[in-house]
């Protein structure tokens, strides 16, 4: 699909190739300015974790304020057909997207992409509380609004909780990676669980720094808690 326009804002999309299971190769769509992601009919399940982490540092490195969409207009870019808003669930989570009515795909937002993946949770009170002491105002991680969160705990314009991204899962998700990378194909070496427990530290102690950082409150500031979580994994994975 080379060349496509995004069916939400119209700017050209970039193909980004990863790994699907069964050694089947996906190449998924992805729109920066709107935060918008085009996948073919099963191409979001069909994608292996190490993919799921490699997008979510294509995401991360390119992650800003939403741009103006145009969602109620937008249309399938493989039939025409107009897109229709959708509601579904994944486990105990709610998440959207635009589908096509013929089923040749879906448009969904890099948040509704990472809500279905399970890796967005709302605040607790207490982590909003902490959070004022920090930051007076954030922008709201699904559609860009400002929050102001002396009155606030959701967006006023779209009504999202204020969320942030998951780190705890993102670490699970990053420690599993590193221990079946250091799965031999040969026999078992008896050192082995010494060295997966040795690599599921190094993740524990590189995220436990992660929502401490000067840097990590500056962008949460900026850009929105969700954005900041995915900056750090972004940073954290270049290392």
């Amino acid at each position: 699909m080379s060349g496509v326009e995004c069916p939400r804002c119209g700017a050209a999309m970039q193909e980004q190739k990863l790994d699907g299971h069964h050694g089947r190769s996906i190449v998924i769509d992805l729109c920066h300015p709107c935060q918008s992601i085009w996948f073919d009919t099963r191409e979001s399940p069909s994608l292996t974790p190490g993919s799921t982490l490699s997008l979510f540092r294509v995401i991360g490195e390119h992650i800003a304020r939403p741009a103006g969409s145009r969602a109620d207009l937008a249309k399938c870019p493989r039939c025409r057909a107009r897109l229709h808003r959708t509601q579904d669930m994944q486990r105990a989570t709610r998440f959207q997207y635009l589908s096509c009515p013929h089923g040749h795909g879906r448009l969904t937002t890099f948040f509704d992409f990472l809500r279905e993946k399970n890796f967005i949770r709302p605040l607790t009170s207490e982590q909003i509380t902490e959070l004022r002491r920090n930051i007076q105002i954030v922008n709201c991680s699904n559609c860009g609004a400002p929050i102001d969160l002396a009155r606030d705990a959701a967006c006023g314009h779209c009504r999202s909780p204020v969320s942030m991204l998951d780190m705890r899962q993102a670490e699970r998700l990053v420690a599993q990676l590193r221990e079946a990378a250091e799965r031999p194909t040969q026999p078992i070496d008896p050192a082995l669980p010494l060295e997966m427990a040795r690599a599921r530290r190094e993740v524990e102690e590189a995220f436990r720094a992660v929502e401490g950082d000067e840097t990590w409150w500056r962008e949460a500031s900026r850009s929105g808690l969700v954005a900041a979580g995915l900056n750090a994994i972004a940073r954290w994975l270049k290392t």
